[in-house]
């Protein structure tokens, strides 16, 4: 009995963890997906993966080294770094050099560790306690963020500078935004790992893209389907006989959902072609705010 409400335990905290860091993502997505940021979330994961090589090495505790890390490079990269250097080859600069120089720590200390190893492929289901509660205040944080601030973020995120010029502090607005972003990638390389994380990221977005053309439509649809492919993902994770890896199965629910999801707006484009008339004025693959 002792045994089973331990194992409770850990389903449930894996559960809300992973559904809180999920909903972070795709919300974040949305807007990173839209500003040309798609690989953010890979590059910014590779940046975690050197800062933790770092810690480890040196026996520091690993979030507290990683996340400030990240959210110097998380602004960095939506500043956009500099006239010459910007976008994904600014994601890509940072991306490779923090990845080979978490190896090269690695190897110069002695190699990794279990822990470590964690945060390449993901350990949501052994999480740790102190892991959890902190992932769960950090996560409340996020989602109160980007709640307060929704509207500002997406005047940001669709025109900057007309937004400097009614008053916004878009400096400021690019902070939280780096801040949120960076926290959430943090969190969720310890739910997905290093190697998966971006799609946490970008799926949720595009599976939204494929039949909806308003930006609320689009985040509303892609925090559901966000949350469905986790709870589907994580379900078959716990009930497989074969013991599925938490990360690549809940990737792989996230890929049958755009597949599907490119199916039906594809559907649907070719019926609206059909009924509507020649230059009735529809909008092709357009965005409606």
């Amino acid at each position: 009995m002792p045994e089973q409400l331990e194992i409770l335990q850990y389903f449930w905290k894996a559960l809300v963890v992973g559904l809180l860091v999920t909903l972070c993502a795709s919300l974040l997505g949305v807007t990173l997906v839209l500003r040309r940021f798609s690989m953010i979330g890979d590059g910014l994961s590779h940046i975690g993966f050197g800062a933790l090589a770092v810690a480890a090495a040196f026996g520091w505790a690993p979030l507290p080294v990683a996340i400030p890390a990240v959210i110097a490079a998380a602004f960095l990269l939506l500043r956009g770094g500099g006239e010459k250097l910007r976008g994904d080859a600014a994601v890509a600069l940072l991306s490779a050099g923090c990845l080979a120089l978490g190896v090269l720590v690695l190897t110069l200390s002695g190699g990794s560790n279990v822990d470590l190893m964690s945060y390449m492929f993901g350990s949501l289901l052994y999480a740790k306690s102190a892991d959890v509660l902190l992932c769960l205040a950090l996560s409340v944080v996020v989602l109160t963020g980007f709640g307060l601030f929704y509207h500002r973020i997406f005047s940001v995120t669709f025109d900057e500078p007309f937004a400097r010029a009614t008053g916004v502090r878009t400096s400021a607005y690019q902070l939280l935004t780096a801040i949120l972003t960076a926290v959430t990638i943090v969190l969720g390389m310890r739910m997905m790992g290093t190697l998966l994380i971006s799609s946490l990221v970008i799926f949720p977005a595009l599976i939204a893209m494929r039949v909806c053309k308003s930006f609320f439509g689009v985040t509303l649809t892609a925090a559901a389907s966000a949350v469905a492919c986790y709870l589907i993902g994580f379900a078959l994770t716990c009930f497989s006989p074969r013991g599925l890896p938490t990360g690549a199965t809940i990737v792989t629910v996230n890929l049958c959902a755009f597949g599907l999801f490119a199916c039906i707006g594809w559907a649907r484009s070719r019926r609206k072609a059909h009924c509507d008339p020649p230059h009735s004025g529809a909008v092709e693959g357009g965005f409606k705010t």
